[in-house]
């Protein structure tokens, strides 16, 4: 039986940006069970490689590392007589492997130490989770620079300190966010393809145990020398994890690796929520959240469309820094095992990886289905008039007249407009010291703002490696 019971259980109530994701399913306790037996079952399949376990043995152990054999509700309980679940764990499958096989259950568990198990399966538990997440990282990714490109030229608002800067385009915004989600993926690239390691070290990291069994199973065969590498990275193959040269009890790096690459990518992708919700103001309207009915909805203003997946994303890029400088902290770990640092990982780890891995998945559904709306762009372009490409009108004007002498004249120029609403155009063509300098068609191109968005063109064709794409 699971002992899955449904009160008890963590729902995601309190977490709905993961609530129903994959990766919810990928790091529940049922998993992290399974994570670890499956790190017991690799283990005894390593041993029998290496001749100090019988094959018979490592084949039963195998078969009957299954989470559903166990009662999880026991296990947690009896979790707190020991600090961690894998002391209750072994007791428990040591029992079931012996309801199947007496001398097989001899076998469980041969030299190791409960920080092995764990570390383990908590590496195989985030190599799962980084797996998943990558895979809707790559998605939105594609989905973005279809963005780029079908809106690489549609000119909106540059906006900086939250007011009208000067035009850039909404292609240039997407290749942004795409280039933060790139970078997101290569750090949980880095992390997963090269850095997620077993973990067998013993009871005080150097491997005693492993090697006593070794030499007493193998009638004193063993070579005491070549055992531990070969144990290592057999251990490693038979998981898919990484080797390691040393034990990592009390060495927190992969921890600490994988709580950076994690704040990193909830980062980026609230950064990409952020502006969505920016953009999505009712005064600003520029881009709407794929309507699905009854989403967004207001309990009490039936009006409103809330911008619910950027809320989601935004509220897990909020949590997960702080959880990661937690785990960061935790490389603060005494001796050769910690009575706490250790313990304090586990939740941390798993919230993070439950929070990006929602989401990374939310985000899929988000930038796929968002609806641009380059009218809008363009009615929020015209707020301020010609205004927008002051910086333009500045430059061009300075080698005529003086930089200062520029400046005071558009910034007179400016003030005017405003007050009168009249086009910053016309108030230059009559601006006594631009008399005669261009003519009124010269002028209205030097004001109009979709003249003006710099490099953004040539900035998103780069970015996705594309040098010449039709207009669009």
């Amino acid at each position: 039986m699971s002992g899955r019971s449904a009160p008890l259980m963590d729902s995601g109530l309190l977490s709905p940006v993961r609530a129903g994701t994959p990766v919810e399913e990928a790091v529940c306790d049922q998993a992290w069970l399974q994570a670890m037996l499956d790190a017991e079952a690799a283990l005894a399949r390593t041993q029998a490689q290496l001749g100090t376990l019988p094959p018979h043995a490592a084949e039963v152990i195998t078969a009957q590392a299954r989470a559903e054999h166990l009662d999880l509700r026991a296990l947690a309980v009896a979790s707190r007589e020991s600090a961690n679940p894998v002391v209750g764990l072994v007791a428990a499958f040591t029992r079931h492997v012996a309801s199947v096989d007496a001398a097989a259950a001899e076998y469980v568990h041969r030299g190791s130490t409960s920080q092995d198990i764990f570390d383990t399966g908590a590496m195989l538990v985030a190599d799962r989770a980084l797996r998943l997440m990558r895979e809707d990282l790559h998605r939105a990714i594609d989905a973005l620079a279809e963005l780029a490109v079908r809106h690489r030229g549609t000119t909106m608002a540059g906006r900086t300190l939250a007011l009208h800067a000067v035009p850039t385009t909404f292609g240039l915004k997407a290749a942004g966010w795409r280039k933060l989600l790139l970078d997101a993926d290569r750090r949980l690239a880095c992390v997963l393809d090269g850095g997620l390691p077993v973990s067998l070290g013993g009871a005080a990291g150097t491997m005693a145990g492993y090697l006593e069994y070794a030499r007493l199973d193998s009638d004193g065969q063993c070579c005491v020398k070549s055992y531990p590498d070969l144990l290592i990275a057999t251990f490693a193959e038979e998981t898919g994890l990484a080797p390691t040269d040393l034990p990592w009890h009390a060495l927190r790096t992969p921890i600490a690796d994988l709580a950076a690459a994690l704040a990193f990518a909830a980062g980026a992708l609230g950064k990409l929520a952020l502006d969505v919700q920016t953009l999505t103001r009712t005064e600003i309207s520029e881009v709407a959240e794929p309507a699905v009915t009854g989403r967004g909805s207001s309990s009490a203003m039936p009006h409103k469309r809330n911008p619910v997946l950027a809320t989601l994303i935004r509220s897990a890029s909020l949590q997960v820094p702080a959880l990661a400088a937690a785990l960061t902290q935790c490389l603060l770990a005494e001796d050769e095992r910690s009575a706490g640092a250790w313990h304090a990982e586990w939740q941390l780890l798993r919230e993070c990886l439950r929070l990006v891995g929602g989401a990374t998945h939310t985000t899929v559904e988000l930038v796929e289905g968002l609806e641009v709306r380059p009218e809008r762009m363009a009615a929020n372009l015209a707020l301020i008039g010609s205004q927008i490409v002051s910086e333009r009108i500045a430059a061009v004007l300075a080698p005529k007249m003086g930089k200062t002498r520029a400046r005071q004249a558009l910034t007179q120029a400016s003030h005017t407009a405003q007050q009168s609403g009249r086009p910053l155009g016309e108030i230059l063509a009559e601006a006594p010291g631009l008399l005669g300098l261009f003519t009124a068609e010269e002028l209205a191109d030097l004001c109009d703002p979709t003249h003006y968005t710099g490099a953004a063109r040539a900035l998103v064709d780069r970015h996705l490696g594309q040098a010449h794409w039709a207009e669009k």
